[in-house]
């Protein structure tokens, strides 16, 4: 009897994972404690960090929430961070997950017009290298004055609304009633190959998508939640940010552009899969089936979603309220004007983003770890005694190579709170401080595109429920980063260092 409940627990711990993954997991619980005892709480706070990237590269093996929360509640006993300093750490995240909470549920609630616009763009524009242009410039623009949380998850909707319509046609469904879609079971063989090619195509368009939201997003004062941070510490106002990274920003955001294009005619890193005809033909007798009996209420529910749009756009644009209040007020809109009064569906909306909203607060408890545990400083004083000359160049470096293991708004509120209480202590010029400040800023947007924990929308497309669909996992995020990367941090780094 005993054996058999020990084989139960063994079998439910991490659920259906691999063997040697739920071994690996506990041998890093044990792993830790050993460390922290022995070496010490910073030896132990960086194995901490390396096993838990570990659990987001191993997405697909198990949700990282799981495994990645063992980990923390480990180092809660530990007392390598307290729940105090988590606690102070999701006060200050709250806008992150009040968006999450709200917003992407609002953005559900949109699907039916992201699809009618996405289909059209997708089936009007037959060049791919054209149509990753666009992907990629429009979610830089939108970037640039929205949050990139938002435009990923717009990104994401319209992309599980074409899987499934192909995916149901394909396995003999209505796709417009739901059924499962994300089990190739019951899809004839004879469409498997069109379907690992639509997969193929999927990605790349949600790679040059994610890619964009930084691209913008380093532009602006409201494109990311640190711009905001050093906008405020400098006295910056929008069209003075602007400017002041524009020697940065604009060549990188061309630069980004021109890599998108190449990529996809060169055909590297994964990029420039076509869309296959059979996917095409049932994408377009989809939207010219739906055109035709569309009823006059689904063309009022259109409508209504679409006046939402504006709505939303405009009160992002001009920062009325917060970010997640204002998804609050998409979903009343909405759900009041189309019919929707029933908790089942309503309730349907919330359940993509809640999980990441979960593992986002795991992910903090990992930020608050390495802020009780001073990981950054050494390199952050190291960085603050080199010559002036070097300091913007190793402060974009050091920026980057952080804020792709850590979280971008914490890596910026420490180096430009260090930097601040240098310039006040009078050890530097009011020019060198706005330098060292656009570095820490453009450092902690660009590189960090290297890894999914290195940008808050590259976690949430890493995490979502189109990934798993088009086979997108942590290392294929990795490599297909890999040129943006380069291109993005080496022209990062020389006009931080020569043009600024």
């Amino acid at each position: 009897m005993s054996g058999s409940i020990a084989q139960a627990f063994a079998h439910n711990f991490l659920g259906q994972s691999p063997r040697w993954y739920k071994a690996t997991i506990v041998g890093f619980l044990i792993l830790n404690a050993v460390v922290l005892f022995t070496i010490g709480p910073v030896a132990a706070g960086w194995l901490l960090v390396i096993e838990f990237i570990f659990t987001l590269a191993m997405a697909l093996k198990c949700y990282p929430l799981m495994p990645g929360g063992l980990l923390l509640i480990e180092a809660l006993l530990l007392k390598m961070t307290t729940p105090q300093a988590l606690y102070d750490e999701l006060l200050h995240n709250f806008p992150v997950i009040l968006l999450l909470m709200f917003m992407v549920a609002g953005i559900y609630f949109m699907k039916d017009l992201l699809l009618f616009l996405f289909s059209r763009l997708l089936l009007g524009v037959r060049s791919k290298a054209i149509l990753a242009l666009m992907f990629c410039f429009l979610s830089a623009f939108l970037s640039a004055f929205l949050d990139a949380l938002t435009v990923t998850a717009v990104i994401i909707s319209a992309a599980v609304g074409f899987y499934s319509v192909y995916h149901r046609v394909a396995s003999g469904n209505d796709p417009r009633k739901d059924s499962e879609f994300a089990d190739d079971q019951h899809l004839p063989s004879r469409h498997h190959d069109d379907l690992n090619q639509f997969r193929a195509f999927l990605r790349s368009l949600l790679m040059h998508g994610a890619v964009g939201t930084a691209l913008g997003g380093v532009c602006t004062l409201v494109g990311e939640p640190q711009n905001l941070l050093i906008g405020h510490e400098m006295g910056w106002h929008f069209g003075e940010f602007f400017q002041k990274v524009a020697p940065v920003s604009l060549p990188v955001l061309a630069a980004g552009l021109v890599t998108c294009v190449l990529l996809e005619k060169l055909r590297w890193f994964g990029y420039g899969t076509l869309l296959p005809d059979n996917v095409r033909a049932v994408l377009a007798n989809y939207a010219a089936e739906d055109n035709a009996k569309r009823t006059p209420r689904q063309t009022a529910a259109l409508l209504v979603q679409g006046a939402a749009a504006l709505i939303l756009i405009g009160c992002l644009a001009f920062h009325l309220a917060e970010v997640g209040l204002i998804g609050l007020m998409v979903i009343v809109l909405i759900t009041a004007f189309t019919g929707i009064t029933d908790e089942h569906r309503l309730g349907s909306a919330f359940k993509d983003a809640m999980p990441f909203t979960a593992l986002l607060v795991v992910f903090f408890a990992v930020v608050a770890v390495i802020h009780d545990q001073h990981l950054f400083v050494p390199l952050i004083e190291w960085v603050l005694a080199l010559p002036m000359d070097q300091q913007p160049g190793m402060l974009f470096i050091a920026n980057g190579l952080l804020s792709a293991i850590s979280d971008n708004v914490f890596v910026a509120t420490i180096y430009i709170t260090e930097v601040k209480q240098a310039f006040l202590a009078g050890h530097m010029t009011r020019e060198h401080f706005e330098t060292l400040a656009i570095a820490i800023n453009t450092g902690t947007n660009l590189p960090s595109v290297a890894t999914p924990n290195g940008q808050a929308a590259f976690l949430f497309l890493l995490t979502s429920a189109i990934a798993p669909l088009v086979r997108l996992s942590y290392g294929r995020m990795v490599w297909m980063a890999v040129p943006y990367t380069v291109v993005m941090g080496l022209l990062g780094w020389y006009a931080v260092s020569y043009w600024l």
